[in-house]
């Protein structure tokens, strides 16, 4: 079941905030998404906020000021602490509350507008921290685009396994080295073995790469031992986040067999600040089916609603802008622009559902991450490995600099909104992070 529309979705509604007014605003009103923060530069204590324009609703300060009551009141003060993890385990119920009680304290003309002036920081003001405590991280394989033209690279005859159109394909990555948007990543050393080496070498990656991914996080969790149905599977999500998924692909087709990936992976993962509610993006659901002539999802991954609601329609872009182009105040160039709705072969109910189909418990804050989201087309791709076909086509940056893969001082930011005729555009805001220079490993 997914959320249903109500009044905090009116796309009429506007704020006492100005900025949550612009038409290009990711931050409306009808958007409000949650982020862990403090003041750039200060010690003081993380806490979280609520977007709304250009500033963040400091949530501890709006309970200090007696704005709510009821289920909303109970919400805002599971919010009161240092990440999300026990407001997302109170559930969709508490969650809605919360979101109907800041669209009416922040739209135009509501009396506690004097009371909550003063608990709004500029976003520019703002340092942010991860928003959910990650215990674990699970990363699928969902992007049909993506997998077909990696394995086109590798298989050219057979490109997708039998399973993959079965099974929501997945591993379990390393929550460890998650980090929030901004923070630089380092390249990652590992071993490297091409076709003709008589033996692997040691040292950094020649072939790192971004991955464009939405991540979802989840709320309620599981007891051991009992599946989520997928029919409720979506009252276990709290809301997603654009995700960065590095890689390094010449590290990893050299580990990976026989049990999948390990240092090509584990070096770095980048979450966006801001969550989306699953609430928020009630309006901008689409229908769901697998194209005509593959297998129809087994049972315990589907159900009426899943069809008839199942897909999201998200926009997706990345941009990419190097050292170089930093230094001659260049824009960065956009790399990619696709859509979730065409990119995405499994439903995040359906990822959900299949993790927990065996018995495995989930917890509030942990990650699901999508795969690379890439779509049909030329100009869709979500990796430099299927844009640059596997670096033998190099992109031109305006700088007279070319990319294969990503050189250090590279900066990619990915960047997601959702619009739709009837409906407030909505954006995620940006997942950006910068390569550094592999680690020195000392000799023994």
């Amino acid at each position: 079941m997914t959320m249903p529309l109500n009044e905090t979705h009116d796309p009429s509604l506007t704020s006492w905030v100005a900025s949550a007014n612009a038409a290009d605003t990711d931050f409306p009103i009808q958007n409000l998404p949650f982020a862990v923060f403090r003041r750039r530069g200060s010690a003081e204590a993380l806490r979280v906020g609520v977007a709304i324009g250009e500033q963040v609703l400091d949530l501890t300060a709006a309970v200090q000021a007696g704005v709510f009551d009821g289920a909303a009141q109970r919400a805002a003060q599971a919010a009161c602490a240092d990440r999300l993890n026990a407001l997302m385990a109170l559930g969709a119920p508490a969650w809605s509350a919360l979101r109907l009680a800041l669209s009416r304290l922040l739209r135009t003309g509501a009396a506690a507008q004097a009371r909550l002036a003063g608990a709004l920081v500029p976003q520019a003001e703002a340092a942010y921290a991860l928003p959910a405590r990650i215990g674990d991280y699970t990363d699928f394989y969902i992007g049909i685009h993506h997998a077909t033209a990696v394995g086109k690279q590798f298989r050219p005859d057979n490109p997708l396994l039998p399973n993959y159109k079965w099974v929501p394909i997945g591993y379990h990555g390393r929550a460890s080295s998650i980090v929030v948007g901004g923070t630089p990543v380092r390249r990652p050393n590992g071993q490297t073995k091409g076709p003709a080496d008589e033996q692997p070498a040691f040292g950094p990656s020649r072939r790192m790469d971004y991955e464009l991914e939405l991540g979802f996080l989840v709320g309620p969790g599981n007891a051991l031992g009992e599946p989520i149905p997928i029919a409720r599977a979506e009252q276990h999500l709290f809301g997603a986040a654009l995700f960065n998924d590095w890689s390094a692909r010449d590290i990893q087709p050299w580990e990976y067999q026989p049990l999948g990936p390990f240092l090509s992976k584990n070096f770095g993962s980048t979450l966006a600040p801001w969550v989306v509610t699953m609430e928020a993006l009630a309006p901008f659901r689409a229908p769901f089916a697998h194209p005509a002539g593959d297998p129809a999802p087994l049972p315990y991954l589907d159900c009426p609603a899943n069809r008839s609601q199942g897909g999201l329609d998200v926009h997706l872009e990345v941009w990419l802008q190097s050292a170089r182009m930093r230094e001659a105040g260049q824009a960065p160039l956009r790399l990619s622009h696709g859509n979730m709705r065409e990119a995405a072969y499994w439903t995040a109910a359906q990822l959900v559902a299949h993790h927990t189909a065996g018995g495995c418990n989930l917890n509030p804050g942990d990650l699901l991450g999508s795969g690379t989201l890439s779509g049909p087309g030329a100009g869709q791709n979500g990796s430099l490995l299927e844009l640059t076909r596997g670096g033998t086509e190099p992109i031109a940056l305006p700088s007279g600099e070319s990319r294969g893969f990503l050189a250090d001082g590279d900066t990619v930011e990915l960047r997601a909104w959702c619009e739709r005729a009837g409906a407030r555009r909505i954006g995620f805001g940006a997942c950006s992070g910068t390569v550094l220079p592999a680690p020195a490993v000392a000799a023994a």
